[in-house]
């Protein structure tokens, strides 16, 4: 079976129907990325003259400059320019996930028609980055899975419902871990399941370069004029959040725009980058990619909870391969804030989280 790939497609009209011209948003993209105009129509495969010529047919529909370009100086976007450049990265940053589950999804729907062998593996997961470069690799071997991103919760969930063989979530290491597990063993408590491990991991405030707010503490998110970005609610990371700051006495309420949420890390960084807010909450690879400061707050362990009676079987051996493969281990060290030396380490889930495996009622 080949592999289904969704790409968010979006564009511009005018009241009479008149569209941007196909590829200007992507040359507007490239031109923030490599700064002129030549650059990023190689990167495209355009000549530069039809590139120019976008741009014209783009100025032409909304009656203003997207670009300023300087003998000796390279391109610049204007305002509007770089804000359709930005709508384009939250956009992809945004539906990534939500689209790759999609895929799968269709994928699975097509072996049916096909009658094909079905997925090997069901895995449901909290987004992260390491879970994703092991679901490229995984899918590079060839080895056929049914994978679901959602919040650690629905993933716990999904594993006890039998809707999945493999769950992947993360718990904080440190004083939030007996908060963490008291909240996911109603989902878990009596399952007989194996961990396997992937990365230890880092959360933080994600600030604008330079840190001009000077925001070094959650606290700081509290004071007057910093506007702030979060996840949706019932994601493991806002959970994190809000008992961080329980425990620290920062009222919610204080920070102006916690209610807003944002459905991936990237998107997270992705608004913090376009101006529209000053800190957000989340991993570090996204805030290096969108050229943000950090500021670390918290450790997490992200690992996969396994059911006992698929670890004997060749997909989740094709799996624990891989995370032990020295290879794949330098990929997911290449994360920043990421450190995957225990990768692939597999216990009872008894040994490691006595309280979170306990059949004992609450």
């Amino acid at each position: 079976m080949k592999q289904v790939s969704i790409v968010p497609v979006w564009t511009i009209q005018d009241a009479q129907g008149q569209q941007l011209p196909a590829r200007l948003i992507d040359l507007l993209v490239q031109v923030s990325e490599t700064g002129t105009l030549q650059s990023a129509a190689r990167v495209l495969g355009l000549s530069y003259r039809h590139a120019w010529t976008l741009v014209r047919q783009g100025e032409a529909l909304f009656q203003a400059q997207l670009m300023l370009m300087e003998r000796g100086k390279g391109s610049t976007l204007t305002d509007l320019g770089a804000r359709i450049a930005w709508a384009d990265r939250r956009i992809h940053a945004r539906l990534r996930p939500v689209l790759e589950t999609l895929s799968s999804e269709l994928a699975q729907e097509l072996r049916g028609a096909l009658e094909e062998a079905p997925a090997a593996l069901r895995i449901h997961a909290s987004h992260g980055f390491a879970i994703e470069r092991l679901l490229e690799r995984l899918a590079g071997d060839g080895l056929k899975i049914a994978f679901s991103y959602a919040s650690s919760s629905a993933a716990a969930a999904a594993l006890r419902d039998g809707d999945c063989d493999v769950a992947g979530f993360h718990i904080p290491i440190g004083a939030m871990e007996p908060v963490a597990l008291a909240h996911y063993r109603r989902w878990l408590r009596g399952l007989d399941l194996q961990l396997v491990d992937i990365a230890v991991r880092r959360q933080g405030l994600m600030v604008r370069a330079g840190n001009p707010k000077e925001l070094f503490a959650l606290a700081d998110l509290a004071r007057p004029g910093v506007r702030f970005i979060n996840r949706q609610p019932g994601s493991g990371t806002r959970f994190l959040l809000e008992r961080l700051l329980a425990a620290q006495e920062v009222a919610s309420t204080a920070i102006s725009g916690f209610e807003q949420g944002e459905y991936t890390h990237a998107a997270v960084a992705a608004h913090v980058a376009s101006g529209m807010a000053d800190a957000g909450f989340g991993l570090e690879p996204p805030a290096r990619q969108f050229k943000l400061d950090f500021v670390p707050i918290a450790t997490e362990r992200y690992f996969l909870l396994c059911r006992a009676d698929v670890m004997a079987t060749p997909a989740l051996q094709a799996v624990l391969q891989a995370l032990r493969d020295p290879a794949f281990r330098q990929v997911l060290a290449a994360l920043p804030g990421y450190d995957p030396a225990a990768a692939g380490t597999v216990s009872p889930l008894a040994d490691v989280y006595p309280a979170l495996a306990s059949s004992a009622p609450e």
